[in-house]
Formats: C-alpha cells, structure tokens, sequence
C-alpha cells in the first residue's frame, strides 16, 4: 500500500466513525473478482447500503454476497436488461445520477465503469475503490471495437460517438472523487494518466484460506480464465503444441473456444468449465500455473501461489506485483516467470527458463498471503477507515 490520504485529516475528522455509509457497485450480474471487495466492504460496514445499476445475481452468488439485495436503477426494468444490460451503457451515467445519496455520510464506489459518477455534497466523502478507470473507452477503445465488430459502418460510428460521450462523462465526474484507491500500483498509473489524480493502492481481497499449498506436484502446467481475447489463451494452448513433450491442462469456456479447440494439440487437455473445486485441484497439483493476459490485478495468480505453485505470466499489468520473478532486484525469492511479449514463443521460451529452475512452495504461499482477505482488512484499517 502506497502513502496515506492526502486529505487523512479531513476524513478522520468528518467520516471516520460514518454514521450512514452507502456502498455504489457498477452492477451485479456474477460473483468475481470486484464483488469479493463489494462483499469484503460489507463486512467492514456491515449496516450500509448497497447500490448498484442493476441487480441479477443468482441465489447462489448471493448467498456469497450475505444475501444482500441492491438498490437498483431505471436500467434493472428495461426490456431485456437481465441479460443485455451492458447495451445500455449509454444510459449508465445518467442511471447513477439518479441514486439519492444525500443521507450518508460515506460514500464507497466500486467502480470500474460508472459507479464513481455518483452525486455527492461538500459535506459528503466520496471514496473510490477503482478497479480500473472504464478500460473499452479509453485505451482499449480500438481493440473493444475489433473484438465488436465494430470498425466501419453506422453501428462503428454510433460506437465510437457513445463511448467519446462516455469519456468526457469519465472525466468530469473524477473531480466528484474525494479520494481513489487504486487495487494495483498499475491502475493507480492509469488513474494519474486519465484522471490527473493521485491513488492509494489496496490490493483486492483474495481468499488464499480457501487454497492449501501442495510441494509435490505432478507433470502437467495449468491455464484457466473466461475464454475471451484478451486473455490471450490462444498463445498458451500454441505453445504447447509446438512442445509435444510436454502436457498442458486448460480449464474454462467462452466465445474463443472454438478457436481454442482447432489449435490444440493431443498434449493439450481441454475441460471446459470447471467449478472451483476442480480448478482448485488442478492448481495444487499443476506443476505451473500459466498466465498470458495483461491484468489489472489479476487474482488466479495469487490463487495459484497460494496452492504452493509457481506461475509463469506475461510480465506486465498487475502480474509484476503479485508474482516475483527470477533475478528479482530486492533480492526475494522467485514465485514465477516473466515472458515479455505475448507470443508463443516467448512462452516456450519461459517455460524453458521454468524449469531449470527450483522455485518453493513455502515462497509462493508466502507471497500470496500478501493479498488475503486479512490484508485487505489491515489496509483499510491503516487509511483511517476502519
């Protein structure tokens, strides 16, 4: 965690015994990575009030949220929102505009979209948990718009004009923020570079309690996501077809895996979805965990690490702070292996590197439990908000 609030002192005199605490989530449609630090803001004030655009979770991704119900906007009864509610992101900051929020004190967005654009007064403080500044309006517009379809024609221009609207809307509302934390030092960058503002870096809650290390590992890596572009499953699944000798086991679906099934190899173990008990298996006997994406934070690493296995990963993006790699300038013990470009070969080439190599279990658990639950707790409690 980075310095303390600039504004420390103004907080510790208005809010740091908030009599009324609101909570702002973007939406609520899964239980991922943004929702456990909803669910972990909810243990802190456990009598706020949760907001969000809209509110589809299933009852058992509820039941994980303590079986919280949200305050939802206009968005949650127009046709079809249930499951095309993100179409109508053109709306999104007029939605939130609309939350009345006059009566708390406190005011918490989590956001990675819209939820910071909330209305806030003078005598209200405004902090905002970002996940990431709204990452397909501003330096991911050009790939969301390829991975859309979306590059020519009328619905491109529609597009393009929607999410200019979005960014200026993006930016006018920074100002509304008493404070940013970041959950990397990487979106605290992004935060700087967009917004001009400083953040303080909290990492997520991960739940390294759920994971058990394992030394002894087996003969086979492991890769698993949501098989979308960005996270690059391709290169991983290409790279180990061109090496025969050795066995990678993939765990996830998605629009990609189609794709995904065309370029794999007999060495290459497709199982589709898996739940978390079967991924959690296969990350303690994995011999590495393997990562291609460009996260913001980035949580299966962590959870991988806290199974006692190494992860070799793209080196950028939040991996470059969850993950220590070999020849680490402090002098720490190595938990992984950078590649620096997203290429097969550059993965073949750390897998190579991998494996002349003797990495601990004990140091990758360690690691991991830099980001627990417990951590995120002590964090919040240092920035005088506990």
């Amino acid at each position: 965690m980075h310095d303390q609030l600039p504004d420390a002192r103004r907080l510790a005199s208005v809010n740091l015994r908030p009599r009324r605490v609101a909570i702002v989530h973007e939406w609520l449609a899964t239980f991922a990575g943004s929702e456990r630090v909803v669910r972990e803001l909810l243990t802190i004030y456990p009598d706020a009030d949760l907001f969000a655009v809209v509110d589809f979770l299933s009852d058992a991704d509820r039941a994980a949220l303590s079986n919280r119900v949200a305050a939802t906007s206009f968005i949650q009864r127009l046709p079809f929102a249930r499951k095309r509610f993100r179409s109508y992101l053109a709306l999104m900051p007029l939605a939130v505009e609309q939350f009345d929020l006059s009566a708390y004190d406190l005011v918490i967005s989590s956001s990675h979209a819209v939820a910071k654009g909330v209305l806030t007064g003078p005598d209200q403080m405004h902090l905002c948990y970002c996940h990431s500044p709204i990452r397909y309006a501003w330096d991911l517009q050009h790939q969301y718009l390829r991975e859309s379809g979306l590059t020519r024609g009328l619905k491109s221009l529609i597009a393009r004009a929607i999410l200019h609207y979005i960014r200026l809307w993006d930016t006018r509302t920074a100002s509304g923020v008493d404070q940013f934390i970041a959950n990397s030092a990487y979106i605290a960058r992004r935060i700087r570079k967009i917004y001009g503002r400083e953040a303080v870096v909290l990492h997520p809650p991960v739940d390294t309690d759920a994971f058990q290390p394992q030394a002894e590992k087996e003969d086979f890596y492991l890769a698993a996501s949501r098989m979308v572009p960005y996270k690059r499953m391709d290169l991983i699944v290409e790279a180990f077809a061109a090496m025969p000798n050795r066995r990678l086991v993939v765990i996830g679906d998605g629009p990609e895996m189609p794709r995904i099934r065309r370029i794999a190899a007999p060495n290459v173990t497709l199982m589709g979805y898996q739940d978390s008990a079967v991924l959690r298996d296969h990350l303690q006997r994995c011999r590495a965990f393997v990562f291609a994406a460009e996260e913001d934070f980035g949580i299966l690493p962590v959870e991988a690490q806290a199974c006692g296995t190494p992860v070799i990963a793209f080196g950028r993006g939040g991996a470059l702070e969850t993950i220590i790699g070999l020849n680490d300038k402090t002098g720490r013990a190595a938990t992984g292996v950078f590649f620096d470009v997203q290429t097969p070969a550059a993965i073949i080439e750390a897998v190579q590197r991998f494996e002349q190599t003797s990495l601990s279990a004990a140091c990758c658990r360690a690691q991991a439990e830099k980001f627990s639950t417990a951590a995120f707790h002590e964090g919040w409690v240092k920035l005088g908000l506990g």
